[in-house]
């Protein structure tokens, strides 16, 4: 979700203020995928490199992230949404993950759609976690074992990943799970990424063909899945 603080200077505004836009853009997307029979969406929030950003943004951005989780979650529950939080929590103060584990706990039944808030998150630190795991209880790392201790084994990996904001790059973004997912790079900054931009990706995901190693002739004759994004 890029392009936030790009959108609020544009505007002459703190950059928290693109911020908060994208808090709603989030609220947007997360219903349109929902709408359209998405099963998984996972959204990058906060990277563990984020932490180098100037503190008062720092800052802001936790408070915002308590502000959202009191105001949205009510939601989010009506609409059966399951919110799980994905990230190295022990940074987090014990405010911030209390709100978590609450929010968690609020919507941990819900089944229309799986909502995956990577928050303090990097891609490597989930290879190297997974593989700290493993190691701590004497196991042998191999593929398998290593997906089974990512942080989102619980969900397929994704089939599209959207990149808001023009820049072309993953940023240490699900580098283990997007092996195979499919690229979307859209020049609209977050805070403006709409249904019908959502719409498009989803498009141009469904003119595509993953083989995955296989034949078209494969793939042509395989039963369609439902969209992890």
């Amino acid at each position: 979700m890029d392009g936030n603080g790009r959108w609020a200077q544009r505007r002459f505004l703190p950059r928290l203020a693109g911020h908060k836009q994208g808090v709603n853009a989030l609220r947007r997307c997360t219903q349109a995928c929902a709408q359209r029979g998405v099963a998984v969406l996972t959204v990058f929030a906060f990277s563990s490199e984020n932490w180098n950003r100037p503190v008062d943004e720092v800052s802001g951005l936790l408070e915002l992230l308590a502000l959202a989780l009191s105001r949205e979650v009510p939601q989010l529950r009506k609409d059966g949404v399951c919110v799980r939080f994905v990230g190295d929590r022990a940074a987090l103060s014990a405010k911030v993950r209390s709100g978590l584990e609450q929010a968690e706990a609020a919507t941990a039944h819900n089944t229309r759609l799986v909502l995956n808030v990577c928050f303090n998150y990097g891609g490597r630190w989930d290879i190297a976690q997974a593989a700290a795991a493993l190691a701590a209880r004497g196991e042998s790392i191999t593929e398998a074992s290593l997906n089974a201790a990512m942080s989102l084994s619980a969900v397929p990996d994704p089939d599209l990943l959207i990149r808001t904001g023009g820049e072309m790059r993953l940023s240490n973004f699900l580098l283990w799970q997007a092996a195979y997912s499919e690229l979307f790079f859209s020049d609209k900054l977050w805070p403006d990424f709409d249904e019908a931009a959502l719409d498009e990706a989803i498009a141009d995901y469904s003119s595509r063909q993953r083989r995955f190693g296989k034949t078209s002739e494969q793939i042509l004759a395989a039963p369609s899945q439902p969209l992890h994004a």
